[in-house]
């Protein structure tokens, strides 16, 4: 079956920015100026805008309408679920210690928090799959990517970076010669991904997303409270997703046959823009021409380049945003208080999808997706005036606190 065009993402299983941070470090007069605990709102604002990105993904309209609303669609395709991707990379930082990794008994408790949060997003996912709900649902994924990229969680920036620039480069080929090796037969509905899927064959395998992780757990590496930092960070995810997008277009051209082999590929059509849209469709076969695209479930390479690059750069505008617009942080509280809380906006709208018996996706009116943003954002800005954390949020507080107690 083809996959959904949806960009599922993460949600909620995050460690919200909302509290306090680990361990920012500050100097001179920055340090005077702010505590040393100070909140990485950014983080909880760039996840407000991919949970939104989610929704347009899954109750928007289609993309194929084009015109400014189809364009804007498109983007949150496979973009916004790479964002995610990242910033479940940040969070696995945040537990585990951010410019410092803890060690000792800290090091334990933190590590049994995350296994904890893995296992309960690994039952959940299920579940909600099992439901028949018609989304890819991620959360199952998200809960193995903790799993495997926990024992790096002592290392620096540097070889973080090193092995996400690493595994982006190798495991996209692995992937293409390994899937036809332990593939089987596809998912039926309301079956729940067993863990070849979950690694190889699956709408968001692991192989091909633990780069987006390890990238991010790279950045919360660094001190995100110099502007300096900041911008270079911005740069690099420009300069990421110019090579990833501008490398498949060129690939694309340059290539004899490539356009027409993934035209063939019984895609749904629209092969030129194969290097940055969905609506190219999906590799399918052995076709190897996908291998030089770009578009966001192509699990390829230049995808994952270009992916990191528009997570990165929305990340370090929304830090920086948040660092030196104090007017805009007021206006956007309604998104903050999404990203606090996205595990509950995630299903929350699954839920809504099921009681409205939504099964196009996409395929919604403009009206349907502007409905689902206000009533999740009023919402997430009311509970949050009253409580620190949203109601998934808070159960899954005290399922991880369990990990207090290990010796």
């Amino acid at each position: 079956m083809p996959r959904p065009r949806a960009a599922q993402s993460t949600t909620g299983i995050l460690e919200s920015a909302h509290g306090p941070a680990d361990g920012v470090r500050q100097s001179g007069a920055r340090e005077s100026a702010r505590p040393s605990t100070g909140r990485l709102v950014g983080v909880d604002l760039a996840r407000g805008l991919a949970v939104f990105g989610m929704f347009a993904a899954h109750v928007g309209p289609d993309p194929s309408r084009g015109g400014v609303v189809g364009f804007l669609m498109e983007l949150a395709h496979g973009r916004s679920s790479a964002l995610f991707a990242l910033l479940a990379g940040f969070a696995v930082v945040l537990i585990t210690g951010r410019q410092v990794p803890k060690t000792g008994r800290a090091g334990r408790q933190a590590v049994a928090k995350v296994i904890i949060r893995a296992v309960i997003l690994l039952a959940v996912g299920s579940a909600l799959t099992m439901s028949g709900t018609p989304v890819d649902v991620i959360l199952a994924f998200y809960g193995l990517y903790f799993l495997l990229v926990l024992p790096l969680y002592r290392l620096g920036a540097g070889p973080l970076a090193a092995l996400a620039a690493g595994t982006a480069l190798v495991f996209p080929q692995l992937l293409y010669v390994l899937t036809p090796l332990v593939g089987g037969a596809p998912r039926a509905a309301g079956e729940p991904d067993g863990l070849v899927s979950l690694l190889f064959t699956g709408s968001y395998p692991a192989l091909t997303w633990i780069p987006f992780v390890l990238a991010g757990m790279a950045v919360a590496r660094l001190d995100l409270a110099s502007a300096a930092v900041r911008a270079r960070i911005a740069v690099t995810g420009v300069v990421l997703a110019v090579v990833g997008y501008a490398g498949s277009w060129l690939a694309l051209h340059l290539v004899p046959g490539a356009l027409d082999a993934i035209a063939a590929s019984g895609s749904d059509g629209a092969a030129l823009s194969a290097w940055w849209s969905d609506r190219a469709g999906y590799p399918t076969g052995d076709t190897a021409a996908w291998l030089l695209a770009a578009s966001p479930h192509s699990e390829t390479t230049l995808s994952i380049v270009a992916n990191t690059g528009v997570a990165i750069t929305v990340l370090a505008a929304c830090l920086a945003a948040m660092d030196v617009l104090p007017r805009l942080r007021r206006a956007a509280t309604p998104v903050i208080a999404v990203g606090s809380m996205s595990l509950s906006a995630y299903v929350a709208h699954l839920v809504a999808i099921r009681l409205l018996d939504i099964e196009e996706l996409p395929g919604s009116p403009l009206h349907v997706l502007l409905g689902f943003i206000v009533a999740v954002g009023v919402f997430a800005t009311v509970w949050s005036r009253f409580f620190r954390r949203g109601p998934l949020e808070w159960l899954m507080s005290g399922a991880t606190g369990i990990g207090r107690h290990i010796p």
